[in-house]
């Protein structure tokens, strides 16, 4: 009697190909990635400079102004005790550092997310391509994007900031989609029959109706961007994330506990005061643009966008 030959188990290698395409855009497209390293890091360190050249004291004024100018007052209150907290503990260069990280990969993955979202939300083939590429995105471990970007740009801030930009990119795209087509088709509609263009509609109706939930993707833009900080901070990025890293490293728990609390009072900063620009008060809403009304003439209704 014969034995059954044994069966081999399916192999399937997908780390290889990637890890060839990788070197295959090094070899290729090496001088770009360095170029584009080169101009992050050098607008990252000459914003950084700028904002330390400030004496800490003036910059904390500077942020509580701005809930002030919101008539955010406990939020001013808080900035103003909070901030003067992390200068105490030691660690106003990092919070600058880390706050410099979140601003340029928040206004980098805005500029991109939001463009890709009108798009999307007026392409539905468009669509259809990015939501996989969003939803593999969004599921994606922080830690795997540190892979590529290190290869890419080597050790220090810049590959930090671009995992950073493709780990909160999401939130910008969808939620600029969604609150595009959550605008009433009938007001687009309206737009249309008194003869608007659609970059006019866009522009004039659209996109003032849709602000609140775009503002809304710009906050958690913010949030997932922060929430990288520490992250970043093991591919040499700096900031508060190389304060909790070598906290982590050393089993020191002091300084572990006040990186941490520096993290969660420049969250709580940033979300309060992203949050006051989505839900202004009446002093802001003065000073910001209004939406598109309908003004009624004496022998028909026309559409007027001041």
């Amino acid at each position: 009697m014969t034995r059954p030959a044994a069966v081999v188990p399916l192999e399937i290698d997908l780390g290889s190909p990637v890890a060839d395409g990788i070197d295959w855009l090094l070899i290729h497209f090496g001088g770009a990635f360095d170029a584009i390293g080169g101009a992050f890091a050098t607008f990252i360190g000459s914003l950084t400079g700028a904002l330390l050249a400030l004496p800490a004291w003036l910059l904390i004024l500077i942020l509580t102004a701005i809930p002030v100018a919101l008539q955010r007052w406990v939020l001013a209150v808080f900035a103003l005790l909070a901030l003067t907290l992390v200068d105490a503990m030691g660690l106003w260069t990092q919070t600058i550092e880390s706050l410099c990280v979140v601003l340029v990969a928040t206004v980098v993955a805005t500029a991109i997310g939001i463009p890709l979202g009108i798009w999307s939300a007026r392409s539905r083939a468009v669509s259809t391509v990015v939501r996989p590429v969003l939803d593999f995105a969004q599921t994606t471990p922080a830690f795997v994007y540190l892979i590529p970007a290190v290869f890419f740009f080597g050790v220090g801030v810049v590959p930090g900031v671009v995992a950073t930009i493709v780990f909160a990119l999401a939130p910008a795209v969808r939620l600029t989609e969604l609150g595009i087509r959550e605008v009433d088709k009938e007001i687009v509609e309206a737009a249309d029959a008194f003869g608007a263009r659609p970059g006019q509609t866009l522009r004039e109706v659209q996109l003032p109706l849709a602000l609140p939930t775009i503002a809304a993707g710009v906050n958690q833009v913010i949030m997932l961007a922060l929430s990288m900080v520490v992250v970043a901070g093991m591919a040499g990025a700096g900031g508060l994330g190389a304060v909790v890293t070598r906290a982590v490293t050393q089993l020191d728990v002091a300084s572990g506990v006040q990186g941490g609390i520096a993290v969660v009072i420049l969250a709580i900063y940033l979300d309060r005061v992203t949050s006051a620009l989505v839900k202004p008060d009446p002093l802001w809403r003065r000073l910001a643009p209004r939406g598109p009304q309908v003004e009624v003439g004496a022998s028909a209704p026309q559409l007027a966008v001041v």
